[in-house]
């Protein structure tokens, strides 16, 4: 018979966890183990924090998500504020709510791909908590970063005539969690829409290029959805947007799933989350530095509208004489 979460004490979780740990790097003075971690500030640079929690239930069900999902989904929706911000990956806190029931090897599987994103970013576990839970699983992450004082990337620098770009593809994260829910994981990894879905890559080298060659007047990440983005972005910095419909750069079976079963191929892009892609602002000026990040960041990207004086926020369908301007959507949201 398997083990469960509630046959091991916390300190025997905890055991199991720190037992994964590669060595503490010389300026974790104290980590796991103690009543707090205790690190040394890196010199000249600024700390970048950000916090997230995945609740199952909301942002993944068990049914199709493997325990090493899980713990990456954890982390990277994490590292994606980081890239955001142009910041290096540094060390991350980890909070767990378990649920008793819960089968230990999913636990240490859950751990395992956690671990596995954080050491390919040379991220370092400082510490935690356990607690049990008498309801859903939940998994809280805080990271830290560190990052040039005239480097860091925020939402609020774009100006009217920006160009807005985006990384990467979008609408695969949305159609591989329809995939796996219409077929409850029969999808698999080997679909490219679910693993986009399952184990979202964050865009931290790029976001890094960018910071440091300061080629974006603002950045945001697109957690909830590009129209998400473009909204927090233009309310941040006081501009308004227009977004080409035709430009958006489209996980090719993403759109085939969309086409294929009756939606709204161009809304469901817009609004679905789960991409972790960059959306930048971007002076004409700064194009061939641009240029020059995206062949270095080795990610592709795609130019989808610009910032406009206007305060609007719009989504252009249509080119030449034949355009219409309407609304651009919201993005997902908890409580709405």
């Amino acid at each position: 018979m398997s083990k469960l979460v509630g046959d091991f004490s916390e300190r025997e979780l905890i055991a199991r966890i720190q037992q994964r740990l590669p060595q503490a790097p010389r300026w974790m003075a104290v980590g796991v183990g103690d009543d707090a971690a205790v690190v040394e500030p890196e010199r000249n640079r600024l700390d970048v924090l950000s916090v997230d929690a995945l609740v199952e239930g909301v942002h993944f069900d068990r049914a199709f998500t493997p325990p090493a999902a899980i713990g990456h989904r954890a982390l990277a929706v994490n590292l994606s504020d980081l890239a955001a911000m142009g910041a290096t990956p540094r060390l991350c806190l980890l909070s767990l709510v378990l649920p008793a029931s819960w089968p230990v090897a999913d636990f240490e599987g859950t751990i395992e791909g956690l671990l596995a994103l954080a050491a390919r970013h040379r991220m370092h576990v400082a510490g935690g908590n356990i607690a049990r839970s008498p309801g859903p699983l939940v998994i809280d992450v805080t990271v830290s970063g560190t990052v040039k004082r005239r480097q860091i990337s925020t939402r609020s620098g774009a100006r009217p005539g920006d160009e807005l770009y985006v990384t990467g593809s979008l609408g695969a994260a949305t159609a591989g969690l329809e995939m796996l829910r219409d077929d409850a994981g029969s999808a698999g990894d080997h679909d490219v829409c679910a693993r986009r879905y399952l184990y979202p890559e964050p865009r931290v080298r790029f976001g890094q290029l960018a910071a440091r060659n300061r080629v974006a007047s603002a950045c945001v990440d697109l957690s909830d959805g590009l129209a998400d983005g473009v909204h927090r972005l233009a309310e941040a910095s006081g501009v308004g947007a227009i977004v080409h419909a035709d430009a958006l750069p489209i996980e090719p079976s993403a759109r085939a799933w969309f086409d294929g079963h009756s939606g709204d191929t161009l809304t469901r892009t817009l609004s679905g989350g789960d991409d972790y892609e960059l959306l930048l602002a971007v002076r004409p000026r700064a194009r061939r530095r641009l240029a020059e990040v995206t062949r270095l960041g080795g990610v592709p990207l795609t130019r989808v509208g610009m910032c406009t004086t206007e305060r609007a926020v719009l989504l252009r369908c249509g080119s030449g004489s034949q355009t219409a301007d309407r609304d651009l959507p919201g993005g997902y949201g908890h409580f709405r």
